[in-house]
């Protein structure tokens, strides 16, 4: 998998989690609103709204003697032109709100994301393979939040499922209300 810009597919389609929070490209937590969605709808879809997300992924090395040290920045973007929500579809505030509520779990699963392979880059010794070494830890954390995102869908049935969707909201809320933080390299 390539470095750089990798596409997170944060595919969503009904309803949403409880947790409101998400991270916005300025570093701070926000609330997605129907407004983060520019996209033209896809009807053909069979989806109510879709969420596209990308994890920017860069490193810069510094060492040698197959010891170095990588300054990860990991930033989600939430690309607002391929986010869509189908408005023609939502008959009320409240369906908005729970549209708009599933779509943040997606885009929380991409911050969880995010914050793994930054807690993992800090924690891991790089030698003069680092180029594959950091390839290879963001995509075992890639592969797991692809399966984390596809169960969400499956287990919610985009939200349908109101049991599994509040099962959902809670997870998503205690995993954000007890992530931990991400620690600096110390070496």
């Amino acid at each position: 998998m390539r470095m750089g810009v990798l596409k997170v597919f944060c595919a969503g389609c009904i309803l949403l989690c409880a947790n409101n929070l998400a991270f916005g490209q300025d570093g701070a937590y926000r609330q997605l609103t129907a407004d983060d969605f520019r996209g033209a709808p896809r009807p053909s879809a069979g989806s109510i709204a879709y969420t596209n997300c990308t994890i920017d992924f860069h490193y810069h090395a510094v060492g040698g003697d197959n010891n170095y040290r990588l300054t990860f920045d990991v930033q989600v973007i939430m690309q607002h032109d391929k986010s869509w929500i189908d408005k023609r579809r939502i008959t009320s505030d409240r369906m908005l709100t729970e549209v708009l509520k599933h779509e943040q779990g997606h885009y929380n699963i991409a911050f969880m994301e995010q914050q793994e392979i930054l807690r993992e880059a800090a924690r891991t010794r790089f030698t003069s393979n680092y180029k594959a070494q950091a390839s290879a830890l963001f995509d075992r954390i890639h592969t797991k939040y692809e399966h984390l995102n596809a169960n969400y869908d499956d287990d919610t049935r985009h939200m349908l499922d109101a049991t599994q969707q509040h099962s959902w909201d809670v997870y998503f809320q205690r995993r954000l209300a007890y992530m931990p933080p991400v620690a600096k390299v110390g070496y």
